[in-house]
């Protein structure tokens, strides 16, 4: 069937409830003669005349009358239809995938999960845990986890975590061998441990400031990784430096397996974000997940 057919169906039975031409137009939002129209190319196209008009009066035909008995239960379910979709709509349900960093995965997106979804059995979560950065609208993924900084500026951007610092750390051994360092220079007398970026393939240069001072560190040393736990462990070890988000330090540091260093080097920078396309109309099960993740100082 084409749209023009349900368009014409719907005006006609307009027309027959009211009966009347003025109330009908009114209720579809069109004018008297448009809908006139509408009507004689319905009955040119059938074959039949369904509507007796006079000029106090409009009335179905019995033809008319018949089309109207079998569009009622018609006209009914694709109400009822809607209805379910707007119940659907409102009711949190459905599958939300979002693609993020490990750290955010543990610190923030699981334990907001964890005390949602137990209330909300008909919401299903698909965590894509990566280092790089995805195309959420090419991979059809609802939403991300990145830094603030990293976010671009055509996403909605929903802050779900503090302000991070980051971490120039090492074992207390190591410390014993090597006298700390006291400014950037002094790292290029250290073994550091370096990161090797997911995206360019290079290695991470540290970002240090100091008030206005701005420095990105080439630093060297025996050990490259690309994975954040695999260089605290061997930072633990004895091993050398390194240079994380406080989020993942905070622990080591507090047991007493690391000491931070260079700390007024390391000043804050906006922590894990939400994103999500800006025309995107968020479900209730978004919304909500949205909500829950949302920081409130």
């Amino acid at each position: 069937m084409r749209r023009e057919d349900l368009v014409d169906l719907n005006a006609f039975a307009t027309v027959a409830q009211e009966r009347s031409f003025t109330r009908a137009a009114a209720k579809l939002g069109t004018s008297q003669s448009a809908l006139s129209h509408t009507i004689n190319r319905l009955e040119a196209r059938v074959g039949v005349r369904l509507l007796t008009r006079t000029t106090r009066k409009v009335a179905a035909t019995e033809a008319g009358e018949r089309m109207l008995r079998a569009l009622g239960p018609a006209f009914d379910a694709v109400a009822e239809a809607l209805g379910s979709a707007r119940e659907l709509r409102d009711k949190p349900a459905g599958t939300i995938r979002i693609t993020t960093l490990r750290q955010a995965a543990d610190a923030v997106l699981w334990p907001a999960l964890e005390r949602l979804l137990p209330d909300y059995p008909d919401i299903r979560v698909e965590l894509l845990v990566e280092q790089s950065f995805t195309d959420i609208v090419a991979e059809r993924i609802d939403a991300g986890v990145r830094l603030g900084e990293s976010i671009a500026k055509d996403m909605v951007a929903v802050r779900i975590g503090p302000d991070l610092r980051m971490a120039v750390v090492g074992s207390p051994a190591y410390f014993a061998a090597h006298p700390a360092p006291r400014t950037p220079q002094d790292l290029a007398q250290h073994q550091c441990i370096n990161l090797r970026l997911p995206t360019a393939g290079g290695l991470y240069a540290w970002e240090l400031q100091r008030g206005r001072r701005e420095l990105h560190v080439r630093v060297d040393g025996r050990l490259v990784f690309n994975d954040a736990a695999m260089m605290l462990r061997a930072a633990a070890a004895g091993f050398g430096l390194v240079c994380l988000p406080d989020d993942h330090t905070a622990a080591m540091i507090a047991d007493g397996r690391l000491v931070r260093v260079l700390e007024e080097w390391c000043p804050p920078f906006a922590g894990y974000h939400l994103y999500y396309p800006s025309r995107r109309q968020p479900s209730a099960a978004f919304s909500l997940l949205v909500d829950a993740l949302r920081y409130r100082v």
